[in-house]
């Protein structure tokens, strides 16, 4: 899962988060594959569960390091799901990946006894994580590892003296967005380690990892600056003046000389937190 982009239309809105989550896989491949590698294991695990696995970034990266394991890919969308079976098959690792569409607020799925829970920018978008989090911790096998990972916000794209006619444009984005998700989407940028251990979880490790992309290093930076910004636009409608709006308009017209898209100094700026936590 990641952040949801607002737009109307629910099949509409589903497309383009999907397409968010696969150029989030795509260009930030390197860091998700290190933090699998950075895992507290003592033994490779058999049975995972991914749990808000959008359309499979982690999954992929799960299975590719852990080619003896068996994952189950857990998310309320099936659009999400249906295309990470879709590449599950085209990369013939179909058998080795069950997928479950279930409302992780509702009931609880039957997942299994797994080793490992990878839980990546999923558990903000619970109403209640106290209580998922004593659910995982129920779910894993004794000695079993949960991982959570959580995203520093949205992505920054722009430098900051950009753009030319409103410099700053982007952080004053930033700062209203976060106004509006503090109130929306109230437990994104929690500090987990508390959470975790109230769960009846010991906190093995927690790290924080800076990412720094340049734009020249891949050509989905601009088709993902655009979306995210996209995304962004709809809850910083009321809070910034005309010029602002009008400013990240030119940014967001695709076909526009002022589009992301033709711009040649972007870059990917973000941060991601990971705990380890284990299950007694």
């Amino acid at each position: 899962m990641t952040h949801t982009p607002h737009h109307h239309g629910h099949a509409g809105a589903q497309d383009v988060q999907a397409e968010v989550l696969d150029l989030d896989a795509e260009i930030l491949a390197g860091h998700i594959a290190s933090l699998t590698a950075w895992l507290p294991l003592s033994s490779n695990p058999r049975q995972v569960v991914d749990l808000g696995c959008g359309t499979g970034a982690g999954t992929f990266a799960l299975l590719e390091r852990w080619p003896e394991a068996h994952i189950t890919a857990v998310d309320a969308s099936a659009g999400h799901l249906q295309r990470l079976r879709e590449k599950a098959c085209a990369l013939g690792v179909d058998a080795r990946v069950r997928t479950v569409q279930a409302d992780l607020d509702a009931s609880w799925p039957d997942l299994g006894t797994p080793d490992l829970v990878w839980a990546s920018a999923s558990m903000h978008h619970m109403a209640d994580p106290d209580r998922t989090l004593r659910r995982v911790r129920d779910t894993l096998a004794p000695g079993g590892l949960l991982a959570v990972v959580e995203l520093a916000g949205f992505p920054r794209f722009l430098p900051e003296d950009g753009p030319e006619e409103r410099p700053g444009l982007e952080e004053r984005c930033h700062a209203a967005s976060e106004r509006y998700h503090a109130e929306h989407v109230p437990h994104r940028g929690a500090d987990w380690g508390p959470k975790l251990t109230a769960a009846g979880f010991s906190v093995e490790k927690e790290r924080t990892i800076t990412v720094h992309i340049d734009g020249s290093r891949s050509p989905a930076i601009g088709r993902y600056a655009l979306i995210s910004l996209e995304s962004m636009r709809a809850t910083v409608e009321g809070a910034l003046p005309p010029e602002d709006l009008a400013a990240l308009d030119r940014l967001l017209d695709a076909d526009g000389p002022g589009s992301v898209l033709h711009r040649d100094d972007l870059a990917v700026r973000t941060e991601r937190s990971v705990w380890a936590a284990r299950r007694p």
